[in-house]
């Protein structure tokens, strides 16, 4: 496939098509098609087992919008007459329902209204704001006035490349076993409830070398089973960077997810870098995970066995990890840094391992809540391919390992390792938190509590020491603590009299975390490995 082909030809590499279409009705299943060098504009679904990718050495786009000539001044702003295109601005995943109006479901921050409004328009490739009224118009902005078909912005755009998006979806794969690589795919005017502007609706799609760039408002969806992301780069998606749900066996490797979540939607119901709910296993490892407007990853709504693996979780506008009214998870081998929200968040989940991560400069470093909402008092939010009521998803927080961590420099919450029951029926140790050979450093006296530790009924208790907590606990048992030094540098490091004291004090790897990890068994660190 060429832009210098026709969609006459054979699809030969001397007489290539020119239509990604094209090319998909000539392929045979089984066969490749190889994108030349250039950018190609079209949506297209992929009905048949191909492999689609670069030819070597060239960089191939397929984009979703359009150059746009021909402006007019008037007064401040600029006109174009007769832009046509029109996208469905349903905020939720249900099209023509209304936003959600209960706390925690309303996808519209009100102070951003036109953040579910999938026109886009972007001048030498950077995106123009869309604002709600021709008044609002000014510097970086736009305002589509779908009465006239007329476009004003408020940057000269007559020495600028101007570009409009005017396609919904770029891909719809409904094949299993595709492969997806070395190509890029940008400016796709996806509504929210296309649940991206990739999706892959098949088992054991793969994408390899794929770059997703500035998408409406979901960069990508994996919707089934077996499906696997490896260097995949997705960036500045409108609301969230990648979106999966009922895809077993999910994995995410080696990829960036940056910068997404730039329509300002709410923190929740969605938002960010990777959201990914009622699914069994999914692994994401050796990943950056990176100044995302909202969580950094998110798993929700009865996720079981989540792996969160060897990953640079940074500068996150909401929590760094996020694990919800789910089951069994290991997080291990994580640089969880400087992120607006909690650093880890566990709630209403059992069976999470928390190993040999470096959790600093986060709000709460390790937050560890129950709340009321268990699976014996909802149908909400279940896988619905298991039974009901499914046994391995009680809702319940419990049986939590906290070990070989380097926990500290806290931002803005008032503990470093805090445990609540905020239905006041269990204690922590009740809940069956464990915690041991971790390093704890407050480089000034904030926070003033190193831990909270749920007593069940009434209020936690607090402790201002780890001495004394674990004089209380008999937890933290060869923990060791900094206070009113800095022992972690910005890149997470610790200092050289720090390090030597960490590794004194770890436990010896277990097996599992060992093979999950690469990493090798019985052998003693603390926090992330190397540094």
């Amino acid at each position: 496939m060429s832009n210098s082909g026709a969609d006459t030809n054979s699809g030969s590499l001397a007489r290539p098509v020119r239509s990604l279409g094209r090319a998909l009705q000539v392929a045979p299943a089984g066969g490749t098609i190889v994108l030349r060098r250039g950018v190609f504009h079209e949506g297209v679904a992929v009905n048949k087992t191909v492999t689609i990718q670069n030819y070597p050495g060239e960089s191939v786009w397929i984009d979703g919008s359009v150059p746009i000539a021909g402006w007019t001044k008037v007064g401040t702003v600029w006109r174009h007459d007769g832009w046509t295109p029109r996208f469905d601005a349903s905020p939720t995943y249900t099209k023509g329902a209304a936003d959600g109006s209960s706390p925690g479901w309303g996808f519209v921050n009100p102070a951003y209204p036109m953040a579910a409004h999938p026109d886009m328009v972007f001048r030498d490739g950077i995106s123009q704001r869309q604002v709600k009224t021709l008044a609002l118009v000014q510097p970086g902005t736009f305002y589509l006035d779908t009465a006239s078909s007329s476009l004003y912005v408020g940057s000269d755009p007559t020495r600028s490349a101007m570009r409009g998006t005017d396609i919904a979806k770029a891909m719809s794969v409904h094949a299993p076993g595709v492969l997806l690589r070395g190509f890029g795919m940008r400016r796709f005017g996806s509504s929210v409830w296309h649940m991206g502007a990739i999706t892959l609706e098949a088992p054991r799609i793969s994408l390899a070398n794929i770059t997703i760039d500035q998408m409406a408002t979901t960069g990508i969806s994996a919707l089934n089973s077996d499906i696997t992301l490896n260097q995949v780069t997705i960036t500045r998606s409108g609301m969230l960077g990648m979106h999966a749900s009922m895809a077993d066996r999910l994995r995410v490797l080696r990829s960036l997810v940056r910068g997404n979540n730039t329509e300002h939607f709410n923190n929740a119901p969605v938002s960010g870098g990777i959201k990914v709910s009622r699914m069994r296993t999914v692994t994401v490892s050796e990943s950056s995970i990176t100044g995302n407007n909202g969580p950094g990853f998110w798993a929700d709504e009865s996720t079981y066995d989540i792996r969160a693996l060897k990953n640079n979780i940074t500068a996150n506008h909401g929590h760094g990890i996020s694990l919800e009214i789910s089951a069994r998870a290991v997080v291990a081998d994580n640089l969880i840094l400087n992120n607006a929200g909690n650093g880890v968040k566990v709630n209403n989940i059992s069976n999470v391992r928390i190993w040999n991560n470096t959790v600093v400069g986060n709000a709460r470093e390790l937050n560890l809540v129950q709340d009321g909402r268990l699976a014996a008092n909802t149908r909400c939010c279940r896988d619905p391919r298991q039974v009901y009521p499914d046994p391995t998803m009680t809702w319940l927080l419990g049986q939590i390992e906290v070990k070989n961590n380097v926990i500290g420099g806290t931002k803005s919450g008032n503990c470093l390792l805090c445990v609540e029951d905020y239905t006041h029926t269990r204690t922590a140790k009740q809940i069956g938190v464990t915690t041991a050979a971790n390093l704890y450093n407050r480089p000034t006296v904030s926070p003033q509590w190193t831990h909270v530790w749920s007593n069940g009924a009434g209020n936690p208790a607090v402790y201002t020491s780890v001495a004394r907590f674990r004089s209380a606990t008999s937890q933290d048992n060869r923990s060791v603590s900094y206070d009113g030094v800095t022992v972690v540098g910005s890149g997470g490091s610790l200092t050289t009299t720090a390090r030597a004291a960490a590794n004194s004090a770890a436990v010896s790897l277990p097996s599992d975390i060992a093979a999950l990890t690469d990493r090798p068994a019985g052998a003693r660190w603390l926090g992330v490995w190397g540094r």
